[in-house]
C-alpha cells in the first residue's frame, strides 16, 4: 500500500506535468493534446488555427514561466505530500471535480478566448496555491480530458461566433438599403432627364454677341425664328435667323437695326411667329414684322413705335392670350401696357416702385403680373384695377438681382441671393405670402438665375448668367416640392438663354424642351430629351399645350375680360399651316383695324405721350396718309414711302 501510494502521486504528477504546459498554452497545444486524448476526430479549422498561433506566440513567454514555478512546486508537493491520504478528502475532491465538469458542460455558450486563458491560469494557480494538501493523483485522466475536450469546444464557438457575426450583418445590410432606396428615390418620368448638345455643323458661328450689362436673356425663339442681340456700332441691332440657317453666318447678314441705342430685351409675340418686339437704352420700345422667309435686307424701319418711358426700357413681354397687348418696364421705374394695335399705353403703373424693376411676369390667363423689384420686395399687381394685391418684402435678402415668375398653379417661383450671398430659389403662395413654401439654397456663384418654366410638364429649369450648367427641378404638391432632377453642365460658360416654346419641339424623339446657348461667338441648341423605348407618341410627356390662336382681343381684355389659352395636341407635330398665318396675320397689325381706329381717333389719342411712327422721315402728312393706305392693303411687311 506504501508502495502504491508513492508510485501512483508520481505517475500522476509526471503526467500533470506534461500536460500543464500544453494546458496553458490554450490555444493549439491543449487542442491537439485534448484530440489526442479523446480520440476524436474533431480538427481545428485552418484560420483558427492561424490565428491561436498568432496569440500562442504572445502568450509562450507567460506559459514557460507558469510551467517553471509549476515543476517547482509539484516537486515540493511530492516531497512533502504524506504517502496515505484519507478516502473522505479524495471523495471530496472528487466531487468537487465533478461538479466543475457539469458547469463546464452546462454553459455551451461561445465565450471570449481572453477569458478561457484567464479560467486557465487560475486553474493553475490552484494547484500551486494553499491546497498543497491536496494530492495531485486523485484526479483521474478522464477527467483532465474531458475538461481539455470542454475548453476546445468552447474555443471554437468563440471563433466561430466571430466568423458568423460579420455574416449576419451582410444579410442585414441589403434590406437596409433597400428600405432608404425606397424612401430617398421618388418616381418621377423625368427623373432621368439628359441634355445633348448638338453638333457643330448644327450650331450658329461667328455672332457676336451683345455685352451690354444687363441682365436679360439675349435670345429668343419660336418654331421659325431665333433672334440674337449682337454688337452694333452707331445703335443697337439684333439677328433674325430662320432656324435652319446653321453654320457660320456671314457678318454681312441683314440685321435688325432700328434702333439709336443698345438693345437690351426682345420677345416673339406668342399669337404670331413673325412679330417681335424689342426694348432699348433709346427709351422706346418697336415693333417689327419679320419677313416669312427670314431677312434679306437690313431692317430699320419698325411697324409701331411706342415712346413712353423717359429712360431705358430693359423688359419686354406679351401677354398670354389677349392679341396685340404688350408690357414693357424701364429703369424709370414705371410699368406700361400697350395695345400695339393702336399703339396706345393704355395702362401706366406709377409709383409702385420705389426703385429698378429686375424682372416682370404675366399668370397664365394674364390676368396678373408679379414683379421683382430692386428693394428686395415681390408684387403681386392687378393692373386693370392698378392696385398691388400681395408683396412680400425681403423675399431674397440679398442685394443681388431677383427673378419671380408665375407658375401655372398660380404659385410663384422666385431666383434669388440670401445675406451671405448664396444663390436661392423658393416657391411662394399669393394668398399666404408671410412664408414661403419652400426655400433651397444652391451655391455660391454671383450669376443671377435666369428661370425657364414649362406648365405642361412643371419643370423649371434654371440657367446662371456666366455658369456653365442648366439645373432642372420639377414642382409637385409633395415635399419639398421643389425637386432636383439633374443637372446640363458643359465646358463654356453662358452669356445668354433663349427657349423654345412647346409647339416647335420634336414629339417623335422623346423632347421636352430645347435651349439656345449664347457663347462669345456662338449660339449652340440644346436639346432635353426623355429616354423611351417607343417611338410611339407619348401622352405622359406632351400633354396639350398652349397653341398660337389668342383667347379674346386686346379690346375685351382692357375692358375686364379673361380667356384661358387655347390648347392644341402635339400628337401629330405642330405644323403651322398657311390658313393660320393668313388669319393671324389678318388680325393683327396687318389687318384694318389699326387703320381704322387710328383714323377714328385721330391724333388725340388717349395718352398723349404715345406716338405712331413708322420712321423718322415719315413726318409730313403725306407719309403718314401712305402709312394708313399700307395698312388698309395688307401690304406689311412694307418699304418705305419714297419707294
Amino acid at each position: 500500500m506504501t508502495n502504491e501510494g508513492k508510485a501512483t502521486p508520481n505517475k500522476c504528477t509526471s503526467e500533470t506535468m506534461t500536460g500543464l504546459p500544453q494546458l496553458t498554452g490554450i490555444p493549439v497545444a491543449v487542442m491537439v493534446a485534448a484530440l489526442s486524448l479523446v480520440g476524436t476526430s474533431i480538427a481545428p479549422s485552418e484560420e483558427s488555427q492561424y490565428s491561436l498561433d498568432n496569440q500562442s506566440k504572445d502568450e509562450k513567454c507567460l506559459s514557460q514561466d507558469v510551467t517553471m514555478e509549476t515543476e517547482h512546486v509539484s516537486q515540493q508537493v511530492t516531497q512533502s505530500t504524506p504517502a496515505v491520504h484519507s478516502d473522505e478528502k479524495s471523495t471530496q475532491d472528487k466531487d468537487e471535480t465533478a461538479s466543475d465538469i457539469e458547469k463546464h458542460q452546462d454553459t455551451p455558450k461561445s465565450r471570449p478566448v481572453s477569458e478561457l486563458i484567464k479560467e486557465n491560469i487560475l486553474q493553475q494557480e490552484k494547484l500551486k496555491h494553499p491546497d498543497l494538501t491536496k494530492p495531485l493523483e486523485t484526479k483521474p485522466n478522464g477527467v483532465l480530458e474531458q475538461v481539455q475536450t470542454v475548453k476546445v469546444a468552447q474555443m471554437l464557438a468563440a471563433f466561430d461566433s466571430h466568423k458568423k457575426s460579420p455574416e449576419k450583418a451582410l444579410e442585414r445590410k441589403p434590406s437596409v438599403r433597400k428600405d432608404m432606396f425606397k424612401r430617398v428615390v421618388r418616381a418621377s418620368k423625368f427623373r432621368h432627364v439628359f441634355g445633348q448638345a448638338v453638333k457643330n455643323d448644327q450650331c450658329y458661328d461667328d455672332i457676336r454677341v451683345s455685352r451690354v450689362t444687363w441682365d436679360s436673356s439675349f435670345c429668343a425663339v419660336n418654331p421659325k425664328f431665333v433672334a440674337l442681340i449682337i454688337e452694333a456700332s452707331g445703335g443697337g441691332a439684333f439677328l433674325v435667323l430662320p432656324l435652319h440657317k446653321t453654320g457660320r453666318i456671314d457678318k454681312a447678314y441683314p440685321t435688325v437695326c432700328g434702333h439709336t441705342g443698345p438693345v437690351l430685351d426682345i420677345d416673339w409675340c406668342p399669337h404670331n411667329d413673325q412679330v417681335i418686339a424689342s426694348g432699348s437704352e433709346d427709351c422706346t420700345v418697336m415693333v417689327w414684322q419679320i419677313p416669312e422667309n427670314g431677312l434679306v435686307t437690313n431692317l430699320s424701319e419698325p411697324v409701331v413705335v411706342l415712346e413712353g418711358h423717359s429712360k431705358r426700357v430693359g423688359i419686354i413681354t406679351w401677354h398670354p392670350t389677349a392679341r396685340n397687348v404688350l408690357l414693357s418696364a424701364g429703369c424709370d421705374n414705371l410699368i406700361i401696357i400697350w395695345n400695339v394695335g393702336t399703339g396706345e399705353a393704355m395702362i401706366q403703373l406709377e409709383e409702385m416702385h420705389p426703385d429698378v424693376i429686375f424682372s416682370a411676369c404675366w399668370n397664365r390667363n394674364g390676368s396678373l403680373i408679379c414683379t421683382a423689384c430692386k428693394d428686395k420686395t415681390i408684387r403681386i399687381i392687378d393692373p386693370r384695377k392698378e392696385e398691388v394685391i400681395g408683396e412680400k418684402e425681403k423675399a431674397h435678402e440679398g442685394a443681388r438681382p431677383m427673378r419671380a415668375i408665375f407658375l401655372s398653379d398660380g404659385n410663384i417661383f422666385t431666383t434669388g441671393f440670401s445675406r451671405m450671398s448664396e444663390r436661392q430659389l423658393a416657391l411662394w403662395n399669393p394668398q399666404a405670402m408671410d412664408e414661403p413654401i419652400t426655400v433651397h439654397e444652391m451655391d455660391t456663384s454671383n450669376g443671377v438665375l435666369l428661370p425657364f418654366y414649362d406648365p405642361d410638364t412643371s419643370v423649371v429649369y434654371l440657367c446662371g448668367k456666366g455658369d456653365s450648367s442648366i439645373r432642372y427641378f420639377e414642382i409637385t404638391d409633395e415635399a419639398p416640392f421643389v425637386h432636383y432632377l439633374n443637372s446640363f453642365a458643359s465646358k463654356e460658360p453662358q452669356r445668354g438663354m433663349g427657349y423654345m416654346p412647346k409647339r416647335g419641339l420634336d414629339v417623335n424623339k422623346c423632347e421636352i424642351a430645347r435651349f439656345y446657348k449664347l457663347h462669345e461667338r456662338k449660339c449652340e441648341p440644346i436639346i432635353m430629351t426623355v429616354p423611351r423605348k417607343s417611338d410611339l407618341f407619348q401622352d405622359d410627356l406632351y400633354p396639350d399645350t398652349a397653341g398660337p390662336d389668342c383667347a379674346i382681343e386686346a379690346e375685351d381684355w382692357f375692358e375686364g375680360k379673361d380667356g384661358e389659352p387655347i390648347l392644341i395636341s402635339l400628337k401629330n407635330g405642330y405644323v403651322p399651316g398657311k390658313n393660320r398665318d393668313l388669319k393671324v396675320v389678318k388680325k393683327n397689325i396687318l389687318d384694318n383695324k389699326l387703320s381704322n381706329t387710328t383714323e377714328k381717333t385721330g391724333p388725340a389719342n388717349k395718352c398723349a405721350s404715345s406716338i405712331v411712327s413708322t420712321s423718322n422721315n415719315n413726318v409730313n402728312n403725306l407719309s403718314s396718309k401712305l402709312f394708313h393706305k399700307m395698312f388698309l392693303s395688307h401690304s406689311l411687311p412694307f418699304n418705305h414711302p419714297s419707294s
